[in-house]
């Protein structure tokens, strides 16, 4: 009877929280805010595909593997010295199925955005480090990396050691060498996020000068993360992240606070809950699931967010059992944890045959943008296979 409540409890203040942010009505599938309009150049795709001739002695195996052989996909984007830079994830061949081989970080840049030119070898795995029993062996998965204006990248990419996903945090100033910090929310609420299952984060944004760096709202960097729902989480560091939670028990739910809130020290009354920015609509093309894409911006509209969203119904995916396509969000600046609006319909959909077939089914899984020469560059993983670019001009 107390959970029943509690659910109860939980939705009203979800209910709640769209009202107090004073959600606007969609009235046009596209609104002006929305960047409908990526396009695939004509004979460019797939950018990256897998290479059975590229071999990496691997630390922890201490053995030499064909390490990009099955499947390269779901890359970030981020520029470095004039070039747009990619890392991609890259699966080893020593095992079959979703989730059973292990994945590593491959770095490709490129002078134009559309062709790339490919290292020999990964630039971020597991190894014998401070993270092995997080990574190792199923490895280092799904990165988006941000920039700072000062040139410091903050990678966040999900640890999986095929018992759970975490979502980790690492800096370079090369691209190349790393550091890694661990999990994003290790000291968040006393430890408490350490052991649940976490990924997918995209920092927010802005364009300076036609750079596209890491921005701060209020004094503190924003982030959005989650699989299935989608959440905000806060920083004053870049390495150690805080979820967002709200007040419960009456309290008013368009109140967010971290854990150095006075309210909230030494108080066990006070209840304190993750509330999403989204969950999966029923009848849409996010109905299954919803995630986070490539780095979020802070537009004159607002923050503008690409989404992941993967339906499962085949009526609607014309016979497919899932997909994944693209949608948008717009969120309040002044309250990143308010949505304004959604996008009714995806803005892109797998439509080549690399992206309708592969180690998974129908698949455009968005997380790399970059601002590059006046244009904007999404780069996606398709069907877990390889990897793709689609451009559009800048508004």
């Amino acid at each position: 009877m107390k959970r029943k409540l509690q659910n109860i409890a939980y939705l009203l203040m979800a209910a709640a929280l769209v009202t107090s942010c004073g959600g606007k009505k969609q009235t046009s599938e596209f609104p002006d805010w929305a960047w409908a309009d990526f396009q695939r150049p004509e004979g460019i795709n797939p950018i990256i595909s897998p290479d059975t001739t590229t071999f990496f002695y691997c630390p922890m195996r201490q053995d030499s593997v064909a390490w990009e052989a099955s499947d390269t996909f779901n890359p970030a984007a981020t520029v470095y010295n004039g070039k747009v830079v990619v890392l991609y994830r890259a699966e080893d061949n020593s095992a079959t199925g979703i989730g059973s081989r292990t994945s590593r970080l491959g770095y490709a840049s490129s002078d134009d955005g559309l062709h790339f030119k490919r290292m020999s070898v990964p630039v971020f795995y597991p190894a014998d480090d401070s993270q092995k029993e997080l990574e190792n062996p199923g490895g280092c998965e799904d990165p988006r990396v941000a920039v700072t204006e000062d040139g410091l990248y903050v990678m966040h990419y999900t640890q999986w050691n095929r018992k759970q996903a975490r979502l980790a945090v690492a800096t370079s100033r090369d691209l190349q060498t790393w550091e890694k910090h661990g999990p994003a929310f290790a000291k968040a609420y006393n430890g408490r996020f350490i052991d649940e299952f976490s990924k997918s984060a995209s920092i927010v944004t802005q364009l300076i000068d036609g750079k596209q760096v890491i921005a701060k709202i209020d004094g503190k960097y924003w982030m959005y993360w989650g699989e299935s729902d989608i959440y905000a989480a806060t920083s004053d560091d870049l390495i150690h992240w805080t979820p967002v939670e709200f007040l419960a028990d009456g309290a008013d739910p368009s109140h967010s606070f971290s854990q150095h809130d006075s309210r909230c020290k030494d108080n066990d009354e006070v209840a304190r809950v993750l509330l999403p920015i989204i969950r999966p609509r029923v009848g849409n093309y996010d109905e299954f699931l919803c995630e986070p894409g490539p780095q979020a911006i802070l537009t004159d509209a607002g923050i503008v967010l690409i989404y992941n969203g993967k339906g499962d119904n085949p009526e609607r995916l014309g016979g497919h059992d899932t997909m994944y396509q693209g949608g948008q969000l717009l969120i309040d600046p002044e309250n990143p944890t308010c949505l304004i609006a959604r996008t009714t319909r995806p803005f892109i959909s797998p439509s080549e045959s690399f992206e309708l077939e592969g180690q998974v089914m129908p698949t455009c899984f968005l997380e790399g943008l970059v601002s590059f020469h006046g244009r904007y560059y999404m780069y996606y993983g398709t069907a877990d296979s390889k990897v793709a670019v689609a451009s559009a001009p800048q508004k």
